[in-house]
C-alpha cells in the first residue's frame, strides 16, 4: 500500500505543478491517476464494492459535468471546454471518482472544490490569474487529506 499511496501522491504533485506552471498537464498522468486510485481502492475494499462505488461516483461526475455543460452553452453562451472548463480538469474528475469510496468521494470532491475556490480567490489577490488551476488546486488539496489520513489513529479514507 506504501508504493500505490506513493504513486497517488506523486501523481497529484506533478499534476499541481504542471497546471500551475503550464496550465496543461500532459494527458497521460489521469489515465495514471486513475490506475493508482483503483488499486488503492482494490487494496482495501472488495472488487464489488469498488466496482460499485466507481460506477456511482462516476455517474455524479457525468451528471455535474452534464449540468455543468447544459448550464455553460444554455445560459453562458459560451463552449464548455476550454472556454469554461478544462478537458484536464474533467479527466482529473474521472479520475478521482475512481478512487474512494462514495461518501467518501462526495466529501473529498466537494471539500476540494471549496479548497480550490478559496485558494483561487486568495492567489488571484497576489498574481491575478484569468484561468483557474482547479485540477492542481484539488491535487494539492488531496495530497494534504491522503497525507493526513495516514497519521496512526484517523479512520481510513476507505472506512466511511
Amino acid at each position: 500500500m506504501f508504493l500505490v499511496t506513493t504513486l497517488i501522491l506523486v501523481c497529484f504533485g506533478i499534476i499541481a505543478y504542471q497546471d500551475f506552471k503550464d496550465r496543461a498537464v500532459l494527458w497521460t498522468l489521469f489515465p495514471l491517476l486513475g490506475i493508482f486510485l483503483v488499486t488503492g481502492h482494490l487494496l482495501n475494499l472488495s472488487v464489488e464494492e469498488v466496482a460499485i462505488f466507481s460506477a456511482l461516483n462516476l455517474t455524479i461526475v457525468g451528471l455535474i459535468l452534464s449540468i455543468s455543460w447544459l448550464y455553460t452553452i444554455w445560459v453562458m453562451k459560451i463552449p464548455f471546454l476550454n472556454a469554461a472548463f478544462g478537458l484536464g480538469d474533467m479527466l482529473f474528475f474521472f479520475a478521482f471518482a475512481l478512487g474512494f469510496p462514495t461518501v467518501t468521494f462526495l466529501v473529498l470532491f466537494v471539500s476540494s472544490l471549496l479548497f480550490s475556490a478559496m485558494a483561487f480567490f486568495i492567489l488571484n489577490l497576489f498574481a491575478k490569474m484569468e484561468t483557474v488551476p482547479l485540477a492542481g488546486l484539488m491535487g494539492i488539496f488531496l495530497i494534504g487529506v491522503v497525507l493526513i489520513s495516514k497519521v496512526p489513529g484517523l479512520p481510513s479514507l476507505y472506512s466511511i
